[in-house]
């Protein structure tokens, strides 16, 4: 009997994972089981690879036109906890997690430099990937699809392409987003890489030529950083009235069945207390969710921050500081807002 071709095998299951573009035209296909996807923390050059193909994009697009788009999303602001969110969530019987798709990253790269494709042409290709990120191992199971920070931009977007979806926003505090970002050398590296691009991101809201990167000191970065991605956040719930929801994770971390529960209200899946205890104890909330191997708690998380607080104090000082004064700008002035009341779910 002849194997199925990969067409049939897409259209199945998601074991053929869409990882990136290989060029424009060529998408890069790899093979995964359902305990590849519970491992993986971030679906992009990270995986390791088994049973690779390439497929040119259009018989990719016509092997999904008939899946239908079917999933929900969590947006973030960056170094939150949205991966541990989204662990959690996907040990629910009806949620299918998927963590950081490269491609999506991708698509906001594109959408941020203007090309290689026009947005009615990107619009298009986001809604084949949906597609895709909507199959499901089990019938009863539904798509949660966590974003990188980035396709923040994108929110609306994605959200748009189909009626039924709705996202969790993840975000903290903007000191205790300070005082994470400048207690990790690997984050403080990030935040400077990513900095001019969310300088731009930031400008095409609330105007050009409103902000001196050269001229912002670390904390004054970070908080800048904080008030792209937030921004970005409250304007695709913006759009969107209803549908997206705001998780703070300090508050989610301080009562996290509470805020289970409320998430998955929100998501739309059952779940008595009986659910969330089950899910609560998986071990996750005891772990550091991208490298689930390492012991992490809330003490943990607790004794880093303080540090921080204790290290960078001034900078720290400086972050809110600038924020105060951007708060002039409307957006920014929602965003602070929105942070200021702390909630599950609402």
């Amino acid at each position: 009997m002849n194997a199925p071709s990969w067409p049939s095998r897409l259209r199945a299951s998601p074991e053929l994972f869409p990882l990136d573009f290989r060029g424009p035209e060529i998408v890069q296909l790899v093979a995964l089981g359902p305990a590849d996807y519970e491992r993986a923390s971030f679906l992009d050059e990270r995986l390791a690879r088994s049973a690779d193909l390439s497929a040119p994009y259009g018989e990719l697009a016509q092997a999904a036109a008939g899946l239908p788009a079917a999933c929900d999303f969590i947006f973030h602001t960056g170094h939150v906890g949205s991966t541990l969110i989204a662990r959690v969530l996907g040990r629910h019987p009806q949620v299918f997690a998927l963590r950081e798709p490269q491609i999506l990253r991708s698509f906001a790269e594109a959408a941020r430099r203007g090309g290689p494709w026009d947005a009615d042409v990107l619009r298009t290709r986001l809604g084949v990937f949906v597609r895709l990120f909507s199959r499901t191992w089990e019938p009863e199971q539904r798509s949660v699809v966590k974003a990188t920070s980035l396709v923040s931009e994108l929110a609306a977007e994605l959200l748009a392409l189909e009626t039924g979806a709705r996202a969790l926003m993840v975000t903290v505090a903007p000191e205790t987003y300070l005082a994470t970002i400048l207690g990790g050398p690997n984050s403080r590296l990030e935040l400077g890489a990513a900095a001019p691009g969310r300088a731009a991101r930031l400008e095409r809201r609330i105007g050009p030529g409103r902000l001196r990167l050269a001229e912002l000191s670390e904390g004054e970065t970070a908080a800048m950083s904080w008030a792209c991605e937030m921004t970005a956040l409250a304007a695709a719930a913006g759009v969107h009235s209803g549908r997206a929801a705001w998780i703070d994770f300090e508050v989610f971390l301080a009562a996290p069945r509470a805020g289970l529960a409320a998430a998955l209200a929100h998501l739309r899946r059952a779940a008595d207390a009986a659910e969330i205890e089950r899910i609560a104890r998986s071990g996750y909330l005891e772990r550091y969710a991208k490298a689930p191997e390492y012991a992490y708690g809330r003490e943990v998380r607790r004794q880093v921050l303080d540090a921080a607080r204790r290290d960078a104090g001034a900078e720290i000082r400086r972050g809110l500081a600038w924020l105060e004064a951007a708060a002039a700008e409307p957006q920014i002035a929602e965003a602070l807002a929105i942070a200021e009341a702390p909630r599950h779910v609402g």
